[in-house]
């Protein structure tokens, strides 16, 4: 499963948390890095992609679409929408990093609720994640690969779920504008392949003719 957040947003670019707010789209460099990620991914076998129903993440999910070869069917998940930022939401980043709930959001997350009656834990919010994650797992099948377009908190929240992290510290994780991020779960465990690449070669990740095993090898392997 290929985790892509979105690409660079007018939000992004003037220091805004969006949140969920209607009307955000991409910027003229955030479209620019979601051409070169869909060039990355024409080559891959991709079975589906599933999206954040807001409007950069479904415009990041068609342009990734644009450039691949056949087509792929885009399914709206609401499990993988933004984090609901509360009263928040909207506001400057450098202003809110003057709140006190801004150090306990770093320091703590697990702990933490926004403000307001549209806020929403963040522990709630990686829970809801994981789940939709897991659903089209089994829905998709094993042996499927797909693309799940999302946002950074959301991915930095899946990932630490994958790389059995608690969710205090996942703001160890970065997660860029347009980049890709790999996990693949199987009934044998659960592995991160790639964290916050935004280079556009991903021909490693072409399925192999031969299945080979998930189980990890010792000693490291030979890649």
């Amino acid at each position: 499963m290929l985790l892509v957040r979105h690409g660079r947003t007018t939000a992004n670019a003037t220091g805004l948390l969006a949140g969920r707010s209607p009307g955000v789209f991409l910027d003229s460099l955030g479209r620019e890095q979601v051409e070169r990620l869909g060039l990355g991914l024409a080559a891959l076998p991709i079975d589906a992609v599933i999206s954040s129903p807001l409007e950069r993440t479904m415009e990041t999910s068609a342009a990734l679409l644009a450039g691949s070869k056949g087509v792929r069917p885009l399914h709206e998940e609401d499990g993988l929408i933004e984090c609901g930022y509360g009263d928040w939401t909207g506001r400057e980043l450098k202003v809110l990093a003057k709140e006190p709930l801004w150090k306990i959001v770093q320091s703590q997350p697990s702990a933490v609720k926004f403000p307001g009656d549209e806020g929403e834990p963040m522990l709630t919010m990686q829970h809801r994640a994981v789940a939709a994650i897991r659903r089209w797992n089994v829905s998709l099948g094993p042996r499927s690969m797909y693309v799940a377009v999302s946002h950074g908190d959301v991915i930095k929240a899946i990932l630490a779920d994958a790389l059995g992290m608690h969710l205090d510290q996942f703001q160890r994780i970065h997660v860029d504008p347009a980049s890709v991020s790999v996990i693949n779960y199987s009934d044998s465990g659960t592995s991160v392949l790639r964290m916050n690449d935004s280079s556009a070669d991903l021909s490693a990740l072409v399925r192999p003719s031969r299945r080979k095993s998930n189980s990890a090898t010792v000693g490291g392997g030979a890649g």
